[in-house]
């Protein structure tokens, strides 16, 4: 009896030694803590299920999400067979969130709705304001989803992806009214930042900025520096397509000025880009340039060889705007040797057609190069009009979508008109404060079953369905079973034997339900996941919500004056050019 003690000592003061480095933010080494308890085992069903909670989340924000499921399935058995209720709600919503980020996103409804219906049950009211909260993470991540692909302007979307995006729209709703009923602010703070996400992919920007405020102003009463950032970012973001180039200006540099101060490089340079395009818009392109030239000194920092491809790009494009044909060529050819270099078959395109209408406009041929790609002698140089050149950049901006492969994801151009929002655990912005009441709209707790796919929750399989995902005992996902009695770390003893005597061996599902769970899944998880399929490098440095379409639009709409009267544009000597508190770099 003493050995057992010793042993049982041993295995929670390991979880606890996990515990404690996860909340550190080592969850690497929490989760060798965590293993190394369940490698000892106990028989307390408590700990052990704590456990299995633990290391799913661990495992989520490690981003192994094969692992965390592992484990929330296991925390869900446990919790279902001795009864504990909460447990189990807890462990549904665990389980849909991890499934939301492997895109299963109708399994994940499945979860997010058993963990809602539980805690209305048991009257956990924070149980449910979190449960609504997922729910609309759900369909908000399944609506950007539904997005890639489309090439509609903002606000135009196609009537499922309109519906998806409502129905996170309504959850969110739901939430934000009862985390006010509960004084909630943090979780208001969410709530807000979230509906402002979702009204922007819905392309209702004002609504959208009225939410970003409110986040805003919350942000700053936590003072959240980084959820303050984000604030500023998605207000940018939504002016632009406001037409509100200058005031979408003063919320980027703010963004700039927070991501300085927290040592973010990544931001800092997104920031920078941002900048960059929106001076581009205002025609203001000496400025435009240096935000780009900014932004391409963190991504060679970084070694972001996508961003750096796409501020040469953007830095070519400027500077013919201004003139600087010779400047333009060399940032130009920079672009069309990245393209090579990371296998971006329409970036080589766009670059090598640049090329070739650069040099032929200077007179120079490949032999009158340096090798430093910028500097080449030419005499007796006829330069054609700035207009001709403008138009040839015109050009290959529309010949993007003309010349796009469905296979090339990672392409900068496949970013066109998507406008979405950073990720959502990113992006967490609120809004001024509304009126009384004024959250109250959207669907009724009574009417919940009518924003989810009715053949979820209406079919008598369901319940099947759920007990499936929970027990992970799918021949065909597995090709094993999972009983309590094999759970890993359980030692079965006389203590809790009789918690555990009441499982029975269920019964095989039938190949009716293994059908009904491959039509629930779509496909495999690989083909659902929440962001477009990485063909390519990544390119941190460039922000999710890449509103270049718009400047493409705006140039093709005003080309005229944007580009041939260019050389005698004048900057508004009233705009500050300095970043207020922020050293230039």
């Amino acid at each position: 009896m003493p050995c057992v003690c010793r042993m049982e000592a041993s295995c929670l003061e390991l979880a606890l030694e996990g515990e404690r480095l996860c909340k550190a933010g080592d969850f690497k080494g929490g989760t060798a803590f965590f293993e190394a308890a369940v490698q000892v085992g106990t028989e307390d069903l408590k700990t052990l299920s704590a456990i299995y909670s633990q290391l799913g989340n661990a495992y989520f924000y490690l981003k192994e999400y094969g692992k965390a499921l592992e484990y929330h399935r296991h925390d869900l058995t446990l919790a279902r067979t001795i009864g504990d209720r909460i447990g189990e709600g807890k462990a549904s919503g665990n389980l849909g969130n991890t499934l939301k980020v492997l895109g299963r996103y109708d399994e994940a409804v499945v979860c997010c709705q058993r963990h809602l219906d539980i805690s209305q049950e048991q009257g956990d009211k924070v149980g449910e304001a979190r449960a609504l909260y997922n729910m609309g993470n759900v369909f908000h991540a399944k609506g950007k989803q539904q997005l890639w692909g489309i090439s509609q302007d903002p606000g135009e979307l196609p009537p499922d992806v309109r519906d998806t995006l409502q129905r996170a729209t309504a959850f969110y709703e739901m939430n934000l009214s009862l985390v006010k009923e509960l004084g909630d602010r943090a979780a208001q703070g969410r709530a807000f930042g979230n509906l402002g996400n979702t009204h922007y992919l819905l392309g209702n920007f004002v609504e959208a900025i009225k939410f970003h405020r409110e986040r805003l102003s919350i942000a700053k009463e936590f003072g959240d520096k980084a959820a303050e950032r984000r604030a500023y970012s998605n207000l940018g973001n939504a002016l632009i397509f406001l037409g509100q180039f200058n005031a979408a200006t003063e919320y980027y540099r703010n963004t700039l000025q927070l991501s300085r101060q927290l040592k973010d490089q990544v931001m800092e340079a997104q920031a920078c880009y941002s900048l960059g395009n929106t001076y581009t818009l205002l025609q203001e392109y000496e400025r435009a340039i240096d935000y780009h030239l900014k932004h391409l000194l963190i991504a060679q920092e970084l070694n972001d060889r996508v961003g750096e491809g796409r501020a040469c790009w953007s830095l070519g494009n400027a500077y013919v705007s201004l003139g600087n044909h010779r400047q333009a060529l060399h940032y130009t050819r920079k672009h069309l040797d990245i393209s090579r270099e990371i296998g971006d078959r329409n970036g080589e395109l766009i670059a090598r057609m640049n090329v070739e209408e650069l040099m032929e406009a200077l007179g120079v041929k490949e032999g009158d190069l340096s090798p430093s790609e910028s500097e080449f002698e030419y005499t007796g140089i006829k330069v054609p009009s700035l207009q001709r050149i403008s138009v040839t950049f015109l050009y290959t901006c529309v010949a993007i979508k003309l010349a796009r492969d469905a296979s090339d994801e990672d392409c900068f151009f496949d970013l066109l008109s998507k406008f979405q929002s950073s990720r959502m655990d990113d992006q967490r912005c609120q809004l001024d404060e509304p009126s009384n009441g004024e959250n109250a709209g959207g669907a009724d707790r009574n009417t919940l079953n009518d924003m989810i796919d009715a053949s979820l929750l209406t079919s008598p399989q369901t319940e099947e369905l759920f007990d499936l995902i929970a027990s992970s005992q799918s021949r065909r996902l597995d090709d094993q079973r999972v009983s309590v009695s094999n759970l890993p770390g359980l030692r079965i003893t006389h203590n809790n034997l009789g918690h555990l005597c009441g499982e029975s061996d269920p019964q095989e599902p039938s190949d009716d339900f293994f059908n009904m769970l491959i039509k629930c899944q779509s496909s495999r998880i690989d083909d659902q996941r929440c962001s477009p399929p990485e063909g390519g490098p990544r390119a941190p440095t460039v922000p999710d919500e890449d509103f270049f379409s718009l400047i493409q639009r705006v140039q093709a709409k005003r080309m005229d004056e944007q580009r041939v009267q260019l050389q005698s544009y004048e900057q508004e000597t009233d705009e500050d050019e300095r970043e207020p508190g922020v050293a230039d770099s």
